[in-house]
Order: structure tokens, then C-alpha cells, then sequence
């Protein structure tokens, strides 16, 4: 009798834990089908978008709306590919901009990712702003490439509609940056000024930060992330964290590594207290990490301070390094070169890097243009 009672339990129990994995979803799992989707899930009524079109015998067919296409996207950029916030951010925006398109274009709020045309994307572009610049739609149109390629990828969609856009031809713009009078004149104020006595040690920040940028050509965003233990002051390198979250390790020269030194010994004699509790490198007033967008307002402070009155942003300090190592030296650069100053700026691509070549011979035409006797005589 007991043996019996036993035996029903042991019935009863698996028949219990067979609904319940019934109702998850986990059936079709455990018979081999390669997604399971739970009857719950399509009795809420979500599973018009996760539902899989049966066919006969075990084939399936996921179809993934757009929304749910994005929402994962966001998440691959964020978790595998660590792109900044900034990127991330760009990428929603846009990515939103056109689910929202769609939804108007189309009339539906669940549209399948296989249901995304060319026309479609052509629709989206043309509906754009007129006066929206070449670059921003250049941009738009390749973060839904990039989209559709992950898709299509993963097996989510049969092609990539954006790949069958023509591109917006954009100008190529040179990179704004400072000569070498201006940028010795910006350097050398600001370490006149950390040298009065009586400076605060947030003036000696400020040239510490400056010199920093024009030495190691950081972005602004690595520059930022910047901690103490990054900088090795006996072997002069500086250890940087780029875009992906690449790590990259660059030289840094005596004039920038003098200026940091100060500043931090500026830092223990006025504030030591924020020493103490901080590790990242540039601190604001109040004792907490300096952003990115402090260093654009204090750089354009500083710079009309000293006199200079152009536009320059962080970024412009990049460009100015890599411009001045590009102009110093031979005439003609190889491809060694332009890899080390690859390597330094932490560019992916070679490409990106020989938009400095092309300032150098816009320079040299510019002077050939205004010196050669020849060159005068057409003007």
C-alpha cells in the first residue's frame, strides 16, 4: 500500500512540473525545436511579436519587431562592444528617430524587421530636416547600417535595407587646430599664471590639463578618466582608456609631466583632504571628477583669457598634436610613421589618421600659393 501511494505522488508530481514547463515554454525546448515561446506569453498578447510561424514539421520562423530589434542592439553596443555613452546615446536617438518613422509611415507599432524596405529607409532620409547637415544624415544612415548588419548577422533578416541607400556626400572638413605660436603663447600663459603667488591650485589644474592634451593627444573622455596611477612619471607614459574600452599606452613629455607634478603638490599644500579621497587625476572645485564638458568651458575661458579669441574645442588640442608631429620633420611621411601616430591617437583605422596628411599639404600649398613668384603672378 505505502509502495502504491508512493508511486501516485511520483505521478502526480511529474505531471505538475510537465504543465508548469508546458505553460513556461519549455516544451518544444526539450523536443528539439530551437525557440520555445510560452502560452502565457501569447495569452498576454505579446507573442504577436516573439511568435513562431509553424510550419510543417519541426521548421520554425522567429519574426522580431523593430522595437525589440533595437532594445537588443542597444544592449549588444553597450555589453560586447563598451561604445562611450556618447556613442550609445547617438545610436538610440537615431535608432528612435526611425522606429518612430516607421510607426507613422506604416501605421503599425509591431513592425517585423523583414518588413523594413530600402524605400522605407529612402522615406526616413527624405523626411529628415532640410536643414539638417550632410554629416548628421551621413551619420543617421550608417548607425542603420550598422543596425540591419547586426540583424542580418544573428539571421534576424534577409538583407540589409539601409546597405541600399546612397550615401549623402559630405564635404570633408579640415580639422580646426592651433599653430604653433598660438599654441606655445596659450601653454605658456597658463603657466605664468599657476606661478603667481598666491594661485589657486585650480590654476595649476588648468595648465596641468592643457599641457596634458597638447603632450599625449588624448580625447577629452580619456583625459577625464584619467587616475594618479595611470601616469608613470619615471618612464614618462600615461596609460589610456579609448573608445571599446581599448587600452592603449602613450608618451608623455617633461614639460606636461612638470605641470602635473606641480599640480598635484598644489593639491596636497591647499586641498589635501581631496587627495585623499579621489584616485581619478583632475578634480572640480568641489573635490569630484572634472567632466568633459568643464574642460570645454574652461579651455574657451582660458583661451580668451590669454588673447585668443578662435573656436577651439578639447577635441581641437587632438588634432593639434597629431597636426605639429606631422608637420615636424620630413615632408614626405611613410606609412611607419603614420601607424606610430595611429597607434598614439588610438585610431582603429589608418584612414582616420591621414586626414592629418592632408592638412599638412594643405598648409604646404597655402604657402607655395602665397611665396612662389609663379604662384603671385595669378593673383
Amino acid at each position: 500500500m505505502p509502495s502504491e501511494v508512493s508511486t501516485m505522488r511520483s505521478i502526480v508530481s511529474f505531471s505538475l512540473i510537465f504543465s508548469l514547463l508546458v505553460l513556461m515554454g519549455f516544451f518544444p525546448v526539450l523536443f528539439g525545436l530551437d525557440h520555445g515561446v510560452s502560452y502565457f506569453a501569447r495569452c498576454r498578447g505579446i507573442g504577436r511579436e516573439w511568435a513562431l510561424q509553424v510550419g510543417t514539421g519541426l521548421q520554425t520562423e522567429m519574426v522580431i519587431t523593430v522595437e525589440q530589434a533595437e532594445e537588443h542592439f542597444l544592449g549588444y553596443l553597450h555589453a560586447e562592444r563598451s561604445v562611450s555613452k556618447e556613442t550609445w546615446r547617438a545610436y538610440k536617438s537615431d535608432l528612435d528617430q526611425f522606429r518612430l518613422h516607421l510607426q507613422h509611415k506604416t501605421g503599425s507599432k509591431f513592425l517585423p524587421v523583414t518588413e523594413v524596405t530600402p524605400d522605407l529607409v529612402r522615406s526616413f532620409m527624405f523626411a529628415l530636416p532640410k536643414d539638417l547637415k550632410s554629416s548628421s544624415r551621413a551619420r543617421k544612415l550608417s548607425a542603420l547600417r550598422s543596425f540591419f548588419k547586426h540583424l542580418l548577422d544573428r539571421g534576424w533578416c534577409p538583407d540589409n535595407p539601409a546597405e541600399r541607400v546612397a550615401s549623402p556626400k559630405v564635404r570633408a572638413k579640415t580639422p580646426a587646430f592651433l599653430d604653433v605660436d598660438d599654441t606655445l603663447h596659450f601653454l605658456n600663459a597658463l603657466e605664468r599664471s599657476a606661478g603667481q603667488p598666491g594661485s589657486s591650485w585650480r590654476r595649476f589644474r588648468n595648465w596641468a590639463m592643457y599641457e596634458c592634451l597638447y603632450s599625449i593627444g588624448a580625447r577629452v573622455s580619456e583625459l577625464v578618466g584619467l587616475s594618479v596611477a595611470d601616469v608613470d612619471f619615471e618612464q614618462g607614459l600615461v596609460r589610456l582608456l579609448g573608445k571599446g574600452r581599448k587600452e592603449r599606452v602613450v608618451p608623455i613629455g617633461k614639460k606636461a609631466r612638470e605641470a602635473l607634478r606641480a599640480y598635484l603638490d598644489a593639491m596636497e599644500r591647499q586641498v589635501p583632504r581631496f587627495r585623499a579621497d579621489r584616485s581619478e587625476l583632475f578634480l572640480n572645485a568641489s573635490g569630484g571628477p572634472l567632466t568633459a564638458r568643464s574642460v570645454h568651458r574652461i579651455l574657451r575661458a582660458e583661451m580668451q583669457h590669454c588673447g585668443l579669441w578662435q573656436h577651439l574645442s578639447p577635441h581641437g588640442l587632438r588634432h593639434t598634436f597629431a597636426t605639429h608631429i606631422l608637420n615636424s620633420g620630413r615632408e614626405e611621411r611613410d606609412i611607419a610613421d603614420l601607424r606610430a601616430i595611429q597607434e598614439m591617437l588610438g585610431h582603429a583605422s589608418l584612414s582616420t589618421t591621414q586626414r592629418y596628411t592632408h592638412v599638412h599639404f594643405d598648409q604646404l600649398q597655402q604657402t607655395y600659393d602665397r611665396t612662389h613668384p609663379r604662384s603671385r603672378l595669378k593673383q
